[in-house]
């Protein structure tokens, strides 16, 4: 099993690679559709998805809302840029804690890679202070619970 590994590029930019034992439609197909999103994209133990919009198509809307089962929560919007079935996906997204959060330009890309899938996801933030809060949660831990739960998906 892989775990996340993250860097951070010159002031603005984060990038997390991740392999995954399955094909890249399979990991494409689990970033786009809602049902599968839904399942697995929780972040740490006891949390639900109880609303996900997915558009996936450029102009597209994407809304995901968190609860931790106790009363509290968050959520994110955004919109598609571009999307390559399969191979890429292009975003912008904002996490609503409760003030909403700067852009963060996002591009996934899934690669084959021996039998599974190298995902590489390259954020893009306005500055270098916004990349620095984004770090400051600590989100590469609700990231990698969520990718655990994706493996044992397939």
């Amino acid at each position: 099993m892989s775990k996340l590994t993250l860097k951070t590029e010159g002031d603005r930019h984060v990038v997390v690679v991740r392999r995954f034992a399955a094909s890249p439609e399979a990991v494409y197909r689990a970033h786009t559709e809602p049902k599968l999103i839904q399942k697995w994209m929780l972040g740490p133990e006891g949390w639900t998805m109880p609303a996900c919009i997915c558009e996936a198509r450029p102009g597209g809307r994407i809304r995901y809302e968190w609860a931790d089962g106790k009363g509290g929560g968050f959520h994110l919007t955004g919109e598609f840029i571009a999307v390559e079935p399969f191979s890429r996906l292009v975003h912008v997204e904002r996490m609503h804690v409760p003030d909403v959060t700067p852009d963060n330009r996002i591009e996934t890309r899934f690669e084959a890679d021996g039998a599974g899938t190298l995902m590489t996801m390259r954020m893009t933030l306005p500055d270098a202070a916004s990349r620095a809060a984004m770090l400051a949660t600590g989100m590469e831990h609700g990231m990698e619970a969520s990718y655990v739960r994706l493996e044992s998906m397939n």
